[in-house]
């Protein structure tokens, strides 16, 4: 049975850990290399006793609580495993955040997960204080959230069985949203739900940018959302010929717009409970179908509800010109 580390006063281990070094100088010179490598086991146990006892939370007597007190003093800065490994006290320190994300519900990505999401432009190396792609490796994380979520272990549970099925990456990722529509998932979900395929993140942004599915990211239209999760607003896609609208444009129509309907002023964070209103949409003024463009002067910010009543012509275009003057 592997070790556990014991937790005591840092400065004590300290002075502790240089006893031993000092004495193994003698053992360098005179010792065989089993003698070396035995003299060197205490002195590996007190370095991992002494890692361990940095974490001055109550509580943290497990590896997995003392990781997860650690990347709360650091919330959406990418840390290395091996911080990990040190403030654990155990090599398996993987293991314990796996446990973390998909059975205590704490949002964990991969280096690997944000990488992917970065090169589909949904994530920006600053949002992450990251140097570099390079420096987005497997073993390094990031907590992406300091508020656990508690139906993570049942969507993940739920991932497990859809990751199983015969289909495409597409479907599975289209089938998992929604199946969770209106609530966020973490890219991770996706990535482990697309049996860890490079491609996940991809097949994501095309389900938005190409088959019309209103899915946002904190960077395509929902800045309120934490950063490397998505969203599927609506069971509902969008019209054939208002699905081309560039991720920039439609970006640019909502900050313009404030990220809020421009007739009734609803905003995602006024929203309330048994309101109808519950996701915001872009009309072309000029409807698409008739030419009109996918140009920031054409298009406007409407909630769900003051959408409908355009297409039930209770809004007329030339009203909506107004809005924009």
């Amino acid at each position: 049975m592997a070790r556990r580390s014991k937790q005591n006063v840092p400065e004590t281990l300290r002075k502790q850990l240089l006893v031993l070094i000092s004495d193994f100088e003698d053992k360098l010179r005179d010792g065989s290399i089993r003698e070396q490598v035995l003299a060197l086991v205490p002195a590996n146990h007190l370095l991992r006793d002494l890692g361990s006892s940095l974490i001055k939370e109550q509580d943290c007597s497990s590896a997995r609580d003392r990781i997860l007190a650690y990347l709360l003093k650091y919330p959406g800065i990418v840390i290395h495993g091996d911080e990990l490994m040190v403030v654990a006290g155990i090599s398996e320190y993987a293991r314990r955040i796996r446990e973390l994300r998909v059975q205590f519900g704490w949002s964990l990505s991969s280096g690997t997960t944000l990488r992917q999401m970065i090169e589909q432009q949904e994530v920006t190396l600053e949002e992450l204080q990251a140097v570099s792609l390079k420096a987005l490796k497997t073993d390094v994380y990031a907590l992406m959230s300091t508020e656990q979520d508690r139906e993570a272990a049942l969507r993940w549970n739920e991932a497990n069985i859809l990751r199983r099925s015969k289909v495409s990456t597409k479907d599975k990722i289209l089938s998992y949203l929604r199946k969770n529509v209106g609530r966020s998932v973490t890219g991770e979900e996706l990535r482990y739900l697309a049996n860890d395929s490079k491609e996940w993140a991809r097949r994501t942004r095309e389900l938005r940018t190409e088959d019309g599915w209103p899915i946002v990211t904190k960077n395509s239209g929902r800045p309120e959302l934490e950063v490397g999760t998505y969203l599927l607003e609506e069971d509902r896609q969008a019209e054939v010929h208002d699905r081309k609208i560039p991720d920039s444009v439609r970006v640019a129509v909502l900050e313009r717009d404030h990220h809020a309907c421009r007739n009734c002023h609803w905003s995602h964070a006024h929203k309330i409970a048994n309101d109808p209103r519950n996701f915001l949409e872009l009309h072309h003024i000029e409807h698409h179908a008739n030419g009109g463009e996918n140009t920031l002067n054409n298009l406007i910010t409407l909630c769900n509800v003051c959408h409908d009543e355009v297409h039930r012509q209770n809004i007329s275009r030339e009203y909506l010109v107004d809005l924009l003057k």
